[in-house]
């Protein structure tokens, strides 16, 4: 095939991901995105201009060599595409579905420009899902250091740091609270857009490759304290990242029918809620659902409420109640990834925007009857850009809810603070710790994701243990001093 010159790529439309059917998949918890064929694969790799200069690079936390990935791709070299893609990014087959490439690689592509940047996220998913299936680029050990390395946390930070000084020789030890590794990967994410497969291959791939050992249940600050483990590792990583709830103070907040994002994800996804009776993980979500807030975890939360009323509608002969966002911005600040916005829509979640819950109201048994919100309208921009939302006043009104689910973002659990003397903390709960080296106050302790930036994104808390995993590994050969 001859190669095209860049105006001929420029004229290539984007090729959409294929969905399941929106009525279908509002009754299941399958994966919403279907992946790209070979052939569609191949097409969109063909509208790559090859930059000289590529802006998608630098728009990646992780900096995935992304020109030469996608230059494999399309020259249908896909052992190529994998060994590029590994370089730098461990776990493909889970940032090519959760990353907001969006606003990162995408969002500096170059052909966005003037048109739809190149589809880089699906691509990446492509290449990681041919890597689960044919595992052609085994992550390889270099020899032995005798260094020992404890990694507190398995989620996308601890992951990413734990392979990554794993391949340099190292043994590794990953500690997670959990009865199952990948942190939020598996209690945050639904099934319908993370199988819960795609996580377990990667990360047992890669604890398989390298040899590292994950001890689930131990709980630092109880099982161990952070001391304790400094006796027996050379150098600890925190990358517990941040599952502690925040709640709106309102009256009627404990009320029953009212629960955090992270408690109702946890039992949908990890304790598998949804596989009923299977799993017969308690769960309620009642007639009417609000979920408060606009971020890609109320998504989330929404979508998983509507197909359990759905699958217990189709169970029980009923039709299935309502869901609804409430969101004290409108649709133009909502922060989720457009994509989950439109999911959303799609399947049937009610959108209430400009509409802020000042009070729960309960029945006489203490459960939800009511949301009791008021209108608002967007005044002058605030801290974070956006314009920030003002009460019109007299504008009170009920809205007839049963369940609650409060999705407005997550601190750390001040847990593994516990008699870790040295270790200090921001007014926000995060450890203190330097953003290019992941270094805390504490000695021989470092810490990255979630843990130290507040709630971000998967690939930004990779990016931050790849960055502590090389500080560390310096550190270890003598190449760089504590101060």
């Amino acid at each position: 095939m001859a190669e095209l010159k860049p105006a001929e790529r420029m004229k290539i439309k984007r090729h959409p991901m294929p969905n399941q059917n929106e009525q279908v998949r509002r009754g299941n918890f399958t994966e919403v995105a279907l992946g790209y064929a070979p052939e569609t694969a191949q097409e969109e790799a063909e509208r790559c201009l090859q930059c000289k200069d590529p802006k998608c690079v630098g728009g990646c936390p992780v900096g995935v060599l992304i020109p030469q990935f996608i230059k494999a791709i399309r020259e249908g070299d896909m052992v190529q595409a994998v060994e590029w893609m590994k370089v730098k990014n461990n776990l493909p087959a889970i940032c090519g579905r959760v990353c907001p490439q969006e606003s990162q690689c995408e969002g500096s592509c170059i052909l966005g420009e003037k048109g739809e940047p190149v589809a880089i996220g699906r691509l990446e998913r492509y290449v990681g899902d041919y890597e689960l299936a044919h595992r052609t680029c085994p992550l390889v050990k270099a020899p032995k250091t005798g260094t020992r390395i404890a990694v507190v946390g398995s989620g996308p930070a601890g992951l990413t740091c734990a392979v990554d000084l794993g391949r340099e020789g190292h043994d590794v030890t990953i500690f997670e609270s959990l009865h199952s590794p990948g942190g939020v990967l598996i209690y945050g994410i639904p099934e319908f857009r993370l199988p819960k497969s795609v996580v377990h291959h990667e990360v047992t791939y890669a604890v398989e490759c390298l040899g590292i050992q994950i001890k689930t249940d131990h709980i630092i600050g109880r099982t161990y304290t952070l001391d304790e483990l400094l006796v027996d590792f050379d150098v600890v990583f925190l990358g517990t990242g941040a599952g502690l709830p925040s709640f709106l103070r309102i009256p009627g907040i404990n009320l029953n029918g009212v629960m955090s994002a992270n408690e109702f994800l946890t039992r949908v996804n990890l304790m598998k809620a949804y596989q009923f009776p299977d799993y017969d993980t308690p769960v309620k979500v009642g007639r009417k659902v609000a979920v408060i807030g606009g971020g890609n975890v109320a998504m989330d939360a929404v979508r998983c409420s509507l197909r359990l009323q759905e699958l217990a509608a189709r169970k029980n002969g009923d039709e299935r109640g309502e869901v609804h966002i409430v969101y004290r911005r409108s649709k133009d600040e909502v922060p989720a990834r457009q994509e989950e916005f439109a999911h959303a829509g799609e399947e049937g979640v009610i959108f209430d925007f400009l509409t802020n819950p000042v009070e729960i109201l309960g029945d006489e048994h203490r459960q939800v009857r009511a949301l009791r919100c008021v209108r608002m309208e967007l005044g002058e921009p605030d801290d974070s850009g956006r314009r920030r939302p003002v009460e019109r006043r007299g504008s009170d009104f009920d809205m007839e809810i049963d369940t609650v689910i409060m999705a407005l973002g997550t601190n750390p659990n001040p847990i593994v603070f516990v008699d870790a003397d040295g270790l200090d903390r921001t007014t926000y709960g995060t450890a203190v710790a330097d953003l290019e080296t992941g270094r805390t106050k504490k000695r021989r302790v470092w810490a990255g994701g979630d843990v130290v930036t507040g709630a971000a994104t998967v690939i930004s808390a990779m990016g931050a243990g790849k960055r502590a995993a090389a500080d560390m590994h310096a550190f270890l050969k003598g190449e760089s001093a504590w101060d």
